[in-house]
């Protein structure tokens, strides 16, 4: 298939039958929709070009909509736009002309190949075969980024509203093979707070105590300390929390076959359980008239 400007395809909110808690998910990266002419101007095989997705994060999380919180999920896949960045953070060097000058070139996600409009995909394998036009990049910024950030801020927006406070919950996957620095541990999640300033220490410390109580290696920030969805979003002294949460991708899929492994009802299950205890802590400190301060 192949996008086109204004498409509902390019992302779905799944609503609750009633919003009861001040959360809202979201999952950017899971997105299995490959573009056909995206396909015939990669160098990648149709296996090499899933490898930065979050594969079925999406899935993980389906039990949100059940629990009384909104998910907002992409079609679109990472390799194609990334809306975990900024709007225009674009590498030059992609384009066959002049980007506008209000574009973000210099960043270390840009140098790195991963700006709004990736170059590469994981262990640094080009995806084009050819310059893009920048019509053609600047059109997918227009047509997906822009809406897919607005359809966030109004479900973010009525959250608040209707709760008080909301929390964003950005939901994301990283390879089996991350250690923590200087050591052998290799966690299981990683919650994202911005180093405290996305999100309350509380929020943050809950986080974690859930997972590992069930067993999980939980760490926080490092070495994912939110992208900019966490960092953006997040304003606690306005009762705007952002968590990022990364789940390790060997607990659930088949990182040579990316298949879901026998393990995966297991762990979406665990985050089932995840979402309710983090709906029952903000409704104890909602119940207790204490506020979620920033660290």
């Amino acid at each position: 298939m192949d996008f086109n400007a204004g498409d509902p395809e390019h992302f779905e909110v799944r609503e609750p039958a009633r919003q009861t808690i001040p959360f809202v998910y979201n999952s950017p990266h899971s997105g299995r929709c490959y573009p056909e002419s995206f396909l015939a101007d990669s160098n990648l095989d149709s296996m090499s070009i899933r490898r930065s997705a979050d594969h079925y994060v999406d899935d993980l999380f389906a039990d949100a909509p059940e629990l009384g919180a909104p998910l907002l999920t992409a079609h679109f896949p990472r390799a194609y736009l990334d809306v975990n960045r900024e709007p225009f953070e674009l590498d030059p060097r992609m384009f066959d002309g002049p980007l506008p000058p209000y574009a973000n070139i210099g960043s270390m996600r840009v140098a790195g190949g991963l700006g709004t409009i990736p170059r590469i995909v994981a262990e640094n394998m080009d995806i084009y075969r050819r310059k893009l036009s920048v019509a053609e990049g600047l059109s997918r910024i227009e047509a997906i980024y822009k809406p897919y950030h607005a359809c966030l801020r109004r479900l973010i927006a009525a959250t608040h509203a209707r709760f008080g406070i909301c929390v964003l919950i950005d939901c994301h996957s990283m390879p089996g093979n991350i250690r923590l620095s200087g050591s052998n541990v290799k966690p299981d999640f990683i919650i994202g707070d911005r180093y405290g300033t996305s999100a309350s220490a509380e929020l943050s410390r809950a986080a974690l105590s859930f997972l590992s109580e069930m067993g999980f290696a939980a760490v926080r920030n490092k070495p994912y300390a939110g992208g900019f969805i966490t960092e953006h979003y997040g304003r606690p002294v306005r009762g705007l929390h952002a968590l990022q949460i990364e789940i390790n991708r060997g607990l659930y899929v088949d990182e040579g076959t990316l298949s879901k492994r026998p393990e995966f009802d297991a762990i979406a299950a665990a985050l089932s359980l995840f979402m309710r205890q983090m709906a029952d802590f903000v409704a104890d400190f909602s119940a207790s008239d204490t506020a979620l301060a920033a660290e």
